[in-house]
């Protein structure tokens, strides 16, 4: 199989990496939400070798992210998760981590409250949730490149959209998490 590829991976994946060192330094155990086409896993599991790095997603991106697995040959990125996170069943052992790239905006707000509750369900006390992807503030879009990329998500699916961080954090603190 071709391994997929998405640029965006690519164009944040440093930036991204520079926030995991510090805020994923005392853990041991990841679980990467939507792991897409396994980029991120890949990169992220390589420059933070003391993580293990548990990847997962809806069943039909599986093939691809073995694809990047099976290249790569980490020892610390474990095979995906089957995990559609409102019909799976959660992983039944807590992590010390978990993190998503790009997926909240992608989803309809009963996956993504289903994925907050679970999120607080399997992290462990004092374990960190690291959330990427574009988010409003106050209601209001950060760039204008934002509000063109949520018109164009709307089109594609109006159930997605770029999601509210204010809305994001009553999740997170109604599932026991902390910003």
């Amino acid at each position: 199989m071709e391994k997929p590829y998405s640029e965006s991976c690519d164009q944040n994946k440093d930036v991204i990496l520079e926030v995991l060192r510090k805020e994923f330094s005392p853990a041991r155990y990841v679980l990467e939400i939507g792991s897409g086409t396994g980029q991120h896993a890949i990169y992220f599991g390589e420059h933070l070798p003391h993580l293990t790095w548990q990847t997962s997603d809806i069943v039909i991106y599986h093939a691809g992210i073995r694809a990047w697995l099976d290249e790569a040959a980490l020892s610390n990125v474990l095979p995906p998760l089957a995990l559609d996170v409102e019909h799976d069943p959660w992983p039944d052992y807590p992590v010390d981590a978990v993190f998503s790239a790009n997926t909240v905006h992608i989803m309809g707000w009963p996956q993504v409250q289903c994925m907050f509750a679970g999120i607080g369900n399997i992290l462990a006390q004092g374990g960190v949730f690291c959330l990427y992807g574009p988010f409003n503030y106050n209601g209001a879009f950060t760039s204008p490149s934002n509000a063109r990329f949520d018109v164009w998500l709307k089109a594609r699916d109006p159930a997605s959209g770029v999601r509210d961080f204010e809305a994001l954090d009553v999740l997170a603190r109604n599932a026991g998490m902390a910003l």
